[in-house]
């Protein structure tokens, strides 16, 4: 297939995706297959799953979703499954922020960037499409056109459950466009995009000074206020905050624990009541997930500030600790390698195993039984055999210690090393010892290494 071909087929993909009908035509379409009106969590759940899952023994389960990309994190993501399998469920724990909390480099914006990168190519595909109304800045649901007294007839009839209401754009587009017809209200079909600010919104904590707000909730668009008259006019109004886009989808709300506290307040309402409050307007519902991440020491800093009881009975937290099996992270590195252009320069077998071991090593803590080394315990739970212990024992080592993987080397520190080693001038191949020197070379560069 020559370059030109491809482009056509890349077109006719992307025309295939255009879909636009009426309401009515819409309605037919959710009627016959309801899980186009899903909602937010229940569409990430279905995601995950469409991936596929495997079930290994001892009830051990791996999600295809992420093992490309994520190693040896098998316990916060199945702690990760369970919210969303949750949530989908419509239970109250959707009503929460989930916030990923663990050392840096341990894989928490891995596993945000693959749930936003899995959203955009879900919504592009036959099992995952979603509509909106045509002309919303917030891609709203096009059952929120029911009236609210309608809708116990709706879902007797046809088992549609219809949540939320429509923001004050489309309440003032249906009165002005559509006199009042529901029912002839244009729908089209969406893709979700980052970059196109369509169903997945990113907030990153800045400047204070020179931060506002609206970077969150939209703003007044000052150049029509001369033409509707007043800020209260949706038409004088941009929805075009991270929340208001992120509605249907996801907000990934970058380094949480470091805004200010008037970045937060809108969490409170959006977590528990599905609500944005947006300028001189009622609350707006947004149907969302909302995912953070920090490291430790802020979230320790922030369980323990007072002020934060309200926010801090709305977080769902999963740990993510850096991976404790050699096996795995052999895998982490490979996959970072892969991605470089340094394949004229070889890597000899057992050099990232050796740099793996160091890494592991420094991540574990020592057992309080009698005979167990670290590096006994470090085979042990990459599933060797170790004289006088067995795979029963792991789990009770593991229980020994709640802080174990939060902290030593990062996979980051590693890569940085091996990398330093791939491109000095003449180097042809790197062995276990070249990973050994770099990592001992770099120490003194470390800002988080002590001397001892």
């Amino acid at each position: 297939m020559d370059l030109v071909e491809k482009f056509e087929r890349w077109r006719a993909e992307e025309q295939s995706l255009a879909w636009e009908g009426t309401f009515l035509e819409y309605f037919d379409r959710v009627a016959r297959r309801q899980e186009i009106a899903q909602l937010a969590h229940a569409r990430i759940y279905n995601m995950i799953l469409s991936a596929g899952v495997e079930h290994g023994d001892k009830g051990h389960r791996t999600y295809k979703f992420f093992e490309k990309d994520i190693f040896g994190l098998e316990k916060p993501l199945d702690q990760l499954v369970e919210y969303f399998s949750s949530a989908a469920q419509r239970l109250e724990v959707r009503k929460r922020i989930l916030l990923l909390m663990g050392p840096v480099g341990g894989g928490k914006s891995t596993i945000v960037t693959l749930l936003k990168r899995g959203l955009e190519k879900y919504t592009r595909a036959e099992e995952g499409p979603v509509y909106a109304i045509k002309g919303c800045p917030m891609h709203e649901e096009p059952l929120h056109l029911i009236p609210e007294s309608l809708r116990a007839d709706i879902r007797r009839e046809y088992g549609l459950y219809v949540e939320g209401d429509l923001c004050p754009h489309c309440r003032q587009m249906l009165a002005d466009q559509y006199g009042g017809h529901m029912e002839k209200v244009v729908v089209q079909r969406i893709a979700f995009s980052e970059k196109n600010r369509i169903g997945i919104g990113t907030f990153a904590p800045s400047d204070p000074k020179s931060q506002d707000i609206s970077e969150l909730t939209g703003s007044v668009d000052l150049s029509t206020i001369g033409e509707y008259g007043t800020e209260s006019d949706p038409r004088a109004y941009r929805f075009d905050g991270e929340l208001n886009i992120a509605n249907r989808g996801m907000v990934e709300f970058v380094e949480m624990l470091k805004a200010e506290e008037r970045f937060l307040y809108g969490l409170l309402t959006l977590s528990q009541e599905q609500s944005i409050k947006t300028g001189r307007y009622s609350m707006i519902y947004a149907d969302e997930v909302i995912v953070s991440h920090t490291n430790e020491n802020e979230y320790t800093a922030f369980i323990q500030n007072k002020k934060n009881e309200a926010l801090k009975d709305r977080i769902i937290l999963v740990r993510v600790p850096y991976n404790l099996r050699v096996s795995d992270e052999v895998k982490i590195y490979e996959k970072l390698l892969a991605e470089a252009g340094t394949s004229h320069v070889h890597i000899a077998p057992h050099a990232l195993r050796v740099a793996s071991l160091f890494a592991v090593l420094t991540r574990l803590e020592p057992s309080k039984k009698a005979g167990l080394s670290l590096m006994k315990k470090l085979k042990l739970y990459d599933g060797e055999e170790v004289e006088g212990f067995t795979s029963r024992d792991v789990k009770e080592l593991q229980e020994e210690s709640d802080r174990e993987g939060m902290g030593g080397i990062s996979p980051r520190y590693v890569i940085n090393r091996l990398s330093s080693a791939l491109v000095k001038d003449g180097t042809t191949c790197i062995n276990p010892l070249d990973a050994l020197r770099a990592l001992k070379d770099g120490l003194e560069q470390h800002t988080s290494i002590a001397r001892d």
